[in-house]
């Protein structure tokens, strides 16, 4: 059984329903023992016939992959956990998660699973004015229940997403489980460096998400083309240096810090590339003059998404 994700897993935020299986299955056959879900997603009913194809075809063994999966907004009353959390294990025809993470530190009105699921940010997409509608519900009672998810045998370990140094001082002082993991966007144009710190000094691991940076946002209308990471001229120098692409520099980047990362990629040749960077390696001064590329650029921010989107201004960050 793994104690710790492996370095680099399968993020399967944006990847078409219709190619996720294929896609799940081809990752585990060549060597992916990370995927990462999410009820959002809208995916993990095809996430789990890859997981089961995978298994099926010998891939690997099942106690050899790590599979996470995440608490969707709407569901953070107590009430509302367990149900959560079994909906996904069924999706991704699983008994158990390696992982289960808090999504956003934003409790939203309970949507019934008959009503709409995944449910979305929208209370109701169909009203007049569609809004999100927050719910008043500490996080640590979200927490409380998670806790009792690993208690129940659903998951072995719990953490959190999107979350700043505050949010966790502060729920560690009211916790009985500590979080194995916490999860946030994180790439060379937004290194993270306290919160990195402040995570490695409480023993909390951490996932970085989109650590490719700006590609995933460009369509969504949150990014520009020329907010890319992967044609900055220090990431294409040491590049040329290791002989290695720009991509698996940038993700060797965040290993070497000590992060698991995620990127998601649908295509057979990335799907290679990008797990080749645990097999090459950067020096101290390709390390620091990647980290000094450092612009606190945040590209999944629901201060700014949320409102434009969701008719709704909800801030999460400073």
């Amino acid at each position: 059984m793994l104690e710790r994700p492996p370095q680099i897993g399968l993020g399967l935020w944006k990847i078409d329903p219709a190619a996720t299986a294929s896609v799940v299955a081809e990752a585990i056959r060549i060597g992916y023992r990370q995927i990462d879900a999410a009820s959002d997603y809208g995916n993990e009913a095809e996430a789990g016939l890859g997981i089961e194809a995978a298994l099926a075809a010998g891939s690997c063994r099942r106690e050899d992959l790590w599979v996470t999966s995440k608490l969707w907004n709407t569901y953070h009353h107590p009430d509302h956990v367990r149900a959560a959390c079994e909906r996904s294990l069924r999706d991704l025809r699983l008994d158990m998660l390696d992982l289960y993470l808090v999504h956003f530190p934003i409790a939203l009105e309970y949507v019934p699973f008959e009503v709409r699921y995944p449910p979305g940010w929208l209370h109701d997409p169909a009203a007049a004015v569609p809004r999100m509608k927050p719910a008043a519900v500490p996080l640590a009672d979200t927490w409380a229940a998670m806790e009792r998810l690993v208690e129940q045998g659903l998951v072995r370990r719990i953490g959190l997403c999107n979350c700043t140094v505050v949010l966790l001082r502060e729920l560690l002082m009211q916790v009985s489980l500590r979080p194995a993991m916490l999860q946030v966007e994180m790439h060379p144009f937004l290194t993270q460096e306290h919160l990195l710190r402040f995570c490695r000094e409480e023993g909390i691991g951490m996932t970085a998400y989109s650590p490719l940076g700006a590609a995933s946002y460009v369509p969504l209308g949150m990014a520009e083309a020329s907010d890319s990471v992967l044609g900055h001229p220090v990431v294409l120098e040491i590049a040329e240096a290791v002989g290695r692409t720009p991509a698996q520099v940038v993700l060797r980047w965040g290993i070497q810090r000590g992060t698991s990362v995620i990127p998601k990629t649908s295509r057979p040749e990335r799907l290679r590339e990008n797990l080749a960077a645990a097999d090459c390696s950067l020096g101290p001064e390709q390390m620091r003059a990647i980290s000094g590329l450092d612009q606190r650029r945040r590209f999944n921010d629901p201060g700014v998404f949320c409102e434009r989107a969701f008719g709704t201004f909800f801030p999460i960050y400073d």
